[in-house]
């Protein structure tokens, strides 16, 4: 998979991309990565990529024709001839909110473009002709899309083959279709007694259907507790259904 960054901040990604997951991925030739100046491409001898917006207001806007280059280069660059197979995402509090059901399907795409957006935002031109898609990592406001990009390039990261050490750690996740889109269960490690908490007896009994169980019931009693509307669209067996309402958990 190919990750195409535009920024006016090109440093900003030098030390996370040359760490952890993201790095060994690249190494490992899972995932290639190119960061584009957008001043670069701008047209002016002074390289501004913004200007005041027409009908007055405070900030500035991201002008169209230095993002538009950026767009046609890194276009080029992967797929050639202005190919249409690259997906151009503005990071943006305006766009769909991330969550693991769309990073799933933006994971299977071949070549992303990511614009950090700045400023009041970019012209709406550039957006309406050049964005396929504007994706937004939270209600709150960010100085620029720099850290949005670098959050949806590691969630899409991680979930592509050959990644993690394991697989079954992002089928897994809480998010994913392995928790039913629910939180996790409490995880535990060595010591077995911390500060005089134990880890619970059944995760040292070695009986995989109990363990199992002792999971499944952690899991949804911590959703029920923190996120109770993710349990919405859960989906439940009738032997599922009876272990909760053992434990006192009922799904409505």
């Amino acid at each position: 998979m190919h990750f195409d960054i535009l920024t006016i901040f090109p440093d900003f990604f030098d030390s996370p991309l040359a760490q952890g997951m993201i790095r060994r991925a690249v190494q490992d030739g899972i995932v290639t990565l190119a960061v584009h100046n957008i001043r670069d491409f701008a047209e002016d001898r002074h390289a501004m990529t913004d200007d005041r917006p027409f009908g007055g207001g405070e900030g500035m806007v991201m002008k169209p024709e230095p993002l538009a280059a950026a767009v046609r280069h890194a276009r080029g660059q992967v797929t050639g001839g202005g190919s249409e197979a690259a997906k151009v995402l503005l990071l943006s509090p305006q766009g769909q909110s991330l969550n693991q059901e769309l990073a799933a399907e933006l994971a299977a795409e071949r070549h992303l473009i990511l614009v950090c957006g700045r400023y009041e935002g970019v012209d709406e031109r550039f957006r309406a002709s050049y964005v396929d898609r504007e994706v937004s990592i939270g209600d709150y406001i960010l100085t620029g899309g720099e850290p949005a990009a670098l959050v949806l390039l590691d969630c899409l990261t991680r979930l592509l083959p050959g990644v993690l050490g394991c697989d079954a750690s992002a089928a897994n996740d809480t998010f994913s279709p392995g928790s039913r889109g629910g939180l996790k269960y409490p995880q535990y490690t060595r010591p077995r007694v911390f500060e005089d908490r134990e880890v619970p007896e059944v995760l040292l009994s070695g009986d995989h259907a109990a363990i199992a169980d002792w999971r499944l019931v952690q899991a949804v009693r911590r959703t029920a507790r923190r996120r109770p509307e993710l349990l919405k669209a859960a989906d439940f067996t009738p032997a599922e259904l009876r272990l909760l309402a053992k434990h006192g958990i009922e799904i409505k």
